[in-house]
């Protein structure tokens, strides 16, 4: 917020010519150790199909997992912007593609038969939809099959943040020197207003974005105005605490929620997403107590997801594990 309201004295010029997109790139090339193509955009969404554009045709198929993000919840964006580009869904544990079963759809996928969608892409999501993480020898394996295949690699990073804290790793790490070619750098879910960054790792592959970008109404007349939560954001590591931040208070979270009777874990924690089979009448109670969440999947014991984050307190998670021990003990007697 202190970066925004700085952006907003005086007058600067438009559509990215500002002095906050201009320093971008070398900031961001900095944090990755390499030369960086920067192109703030406002959604994730947006900034997963556009970028899915840039390397798949109209004609061309996208791998990625049935649970994922561009395949789910996009409503078909990834296809328009692509211009008809197919999304191949695969299934695996935790909402991660599993290299060997990508070798295998890659092998029966057509490349050449006139008849077939061309394999183009695959996206992978860190961390994912289950809100668990890639390895970077597990990136690494993805992307030695899928380049030998001659196609590319992208990252929906809508939680990239998470993933690094998680990993203590270098952001270098789990992106282009395990071969991923473009990722989608999400703010907004981590303490931004509104922000978003598609970076490419492969150059070839932003010489079209700009145009893609200016034809989907994402060239803001008043870009500074992204850039300079972007730049606030990686500042003094300010996106890396936030989102330790959020994954502490998750694992604290889990770990007081296996604690209590009736209640099971579907996924390992490992960023700051907990997916948790819980009773409807805890449900219930717990909506009762003014908490907000999804329910993921309506069966006898109802799935939730929670999702603590840049701001969420011990206070918080605290109120929580007490609101749900006490409709828990309710439901045994």
């Amino acid at each position: 917020m202190a970066a925004l309201i700085a952006a907003n004295e005086g007058d600067m010029m438009p559509y990215g010519a500002d002095k906050y997109t201009q320093r971008l790139e070398a900031k961001f090339s900095s944090i990755f150790e390499t030369l960086v193509t920067v192109f703030p955009v406002v959604t994730g969404s947006a900034a997963n199909a556009l970028a899915l554009s840039a390397i798949a045709p109209g004609y061309g198929a996208i791998y990625c997992h049935a649970e994922s993000h561009i395949n789910v919840d996009e409503c078909g964006a990834p296809e328009f912007y692509t211009g008809g580009a197919k999304l191949v869904t695969l299934n695996g544990k935790d909402a991660q593609i599993h290299p060997s079963e990508l070798s295998k759809t890659l092998e029966k996928a057509g490349a050449g038969v006139v008849h077939h969608v061309q394999p183009a892409a695959v996206s992978i999501t860190q961390a994912t939809e289950a809100g668990t993480v890639y390895l970077p020898e597990e990136i690494c394996e993805i992307a030695k099959i899928i380049h030998a295949h001659n196609l590319y690699l992208h990252m929906d990073g809508a939680r990239f943040a998470n993933a690094v804290a998680s990993l203590d790793c270098a952001p270098a790490d789990i992106t282009w020197r395990a071969g991923v070619d473009v990722l989608c750098l999400g703010a907004t879910k981590n303490g931004a207003m509104a922000a978003e960054a598609v970076i490419f790792f492969n150059q070839d592959l932003a010489k079209t974005f700009a145009y893609r970008r200016k034809r989907s109404g994402h060239l803001f007349s008043k870009m500074r105005y992204l850039s300079a939560q972007l730049e606030a954001y990686i500042t003094d590591n300010l996106w890396l605490k936030n989102a330790s931040n959020a994954n502490e208070m998750a694992t604290k979270l889990a770990q007081g929620l296996v604690e209590l009777p009736l209640v099971r874990l579907c996924h390992p924690v490992e960023a700051n997403e907990i997916f948790v089979e819980i009773p409807e009448s805890v449900v219930n109670g717990l909506r009762a107590d003014g908490f907000q969440f999804y329910v993921w999947q309506e069966e006898a014991l109802p799935i939730i997801r929670l999702v603590t984050n840049f701001n969420t307190s011990d206070e918080d998670v605290d109120a929580f594990l007490k609101s749900v021990k006490r409709h828990s003990v309710e439901n045994m007697e």
